[in-house]
């Protein structure tokens, strides 16, 4: 074993930091025993110094994160601040001076992966992220690694704990979504200010890095379709429950079935009962990977946390260290097919539409041409009605988002329709 340590500077010293700090600590020998070197923790950077910081060495802790990742003798530089900046500019300076890095900011890598990356290679470096989308599950090393060989066609997940918590709550006791907002909130899965989560922005990021890794092609944030969950109600789910269904919020990346372009989005669903992802439940995260020659896999557990998401990091520092000893680099960027990422208009799925109409003879009739005249198939009809007001459910075949949204927007237009109560997609068949 080589006796000289490899150097790791630490951005950022919250919730996931300390847990990275703190198992570096406690498992030095076991760490030092599976890379081949011992590990050193050579300084923290963070924004508040006076902050006690149970298992950190005072010493280490600097203010000056770029004098840091400037030092030149770093051999990794792992990154847990998150945001935009000064995290690119960092982790940019950081490869520049000859330092690997270890990240968990999925905002970034979604947002401006492709300069990460290019930055990386041109500096002979290694840029790891495992922590970024999932916590604790390995998804990231099989997609890229694992997985290399083989075609993946689609990933759907469940990539967000605290909206997963908030929907299993509402399905399980019958809460309303303020209700269950507040829970989640008491028991510290949802942020004080939850739109990250709730209005879909985090799952976005996620699976902006998925359909790129999955696809070998860049997929930047802004290239995901994005709907958040906050509309969703008790109705909704007495829906579901009705078609032997549940709600989730999923990330769904998808290879289009002539392949020549991809498609990334985010959005609640109806999914069966029995479907793997309906079974996830609390804040748990769930990935379902479907590929040519390996079939469907699914990956499962924790998906944030600070342990959770410090053991990926540590993961990740402990195949970056090997690397350097063995003086190799690990897999850069795969954007070799530059796959187009179509509109969501062109995407195709079924979809459950809730409408207020008037109790009346014809309506059925009214709607059903409607149905027709936009090339959209009707799978089943429900009506129900009291005191001349009803509701009509229509779940459909598979159609285009374009064509359903022409045909909601004529639906409208009828004067028998008092309204659009709601509309969800319905995935996992």
């Amino acid at each position: 074993m080589r006796t000289r340590p490899l150097k790791v500077a630490l951005l950022g010293c919250g919730v996931v930091g300390s847990e990275v700090a703190r198992i570096m600590t406690t498992h030095a020998d076991d760490l030092a025993a599976r890379i081949g070197a011992p590990v050193e923790l050579a300084g923290v950077a963070v924004r508040r110094p006076d902050k006690v910081r149970g298992g950190v060495d005072p010493a280490l802790i600097t203010t000056d994160a770029t004098a840091l990742v400037k030092r030149g003798d770093i051999d990794v530089v792992v990154e847990v601040i998150g945001g935009i900046e000064p995290a690119r500019t960092l982790i940019t300076t950081a490869f520049e001076h000859g330092a690997s890095v270890v990240s968990a900011n999925k905002a970034l890598l979604a947002q401006d992966g492709a300069t990460l990356y290019a930055a990386a290679g041109q500096h002979g470096q290694d840029l790891y992220y495992e922590a970024a989308v999932a916590g604790a599950i390995p998804l990231i090393r099989p997609l890229r690694e694992s997985l290399a060989g083989d075609k993946i066609n689609r990933v759907m997940g469940i990539v967000n704990g605290t909206t997963n918590f908030i929907l299993d709550k509402m399905d399980s006791t019958g809460a309303g979504y303020q209700e269950a907002l507040d829970e989640a909130t008491a028991l510290g899965y949802a942020e004080a200010d939850p739109t990250a989560d709730v209005e879909g922005f985090d799952a976005a990021a996620k699976a902006a890095i998925l359909a790129g890794i999955a696809f070998h092609t860049r997929v930047r944030l802004d290239d995901v379709y994005r709907e958040g969950m906050t509309e969703v109600t008790a109705a909704d789910f007495a829906s579901a429950r009705q078609m032997g269904c549940t709600i989730k919020l999923l990330a769904i990346c998808e290879r289009a079935a002539d392949g020549g372009s991809v498609t990334a989005r985010v959005h609640p669903a109806m999914i069966p009962l029995s479907h793997p992802l309906a079974s996830v439940r609390e804040a748990y995260n769930a990935v379902f990977v479907e590929a040519e020659a390996a079939g469907r896999l699914m990956f499962y557990g924790p998906g944030a946390g600070g342990a959770p998401t410090a053991s990926a990091v540590l993961g990740d520092v402990v195949a970056v260290c090997r690397n350097r000893l063995n003086e190799a680099t690990g897999p850069g960027e795969s954007a070799y097919t530059q796959l187009p990422v179509s509109p969501m208009g062109d995407v195709v799925t079924r979809y459950h539409i809730s409408l207020d109409v008037a109790d009346k003879p014809g309506v059925l009739a009214q709607v059903a041409t409607v149905f027709a005249e936009h090339g959209v198939s009707i799978d089943t009809v429900r009506q129900q009605g009291k005191d001349g007001e009803a509701s009509l459910v229509v779940v459909t075949h598979r159609a285009a988002d374009a064509a359903l949204s022409g045909t909601v927007e004529a639906l409208r237009k009828l004067d028998t329709v008092r309204g659009v109560a709601s509309i969800m997609r319905v995935e996992g068949e």
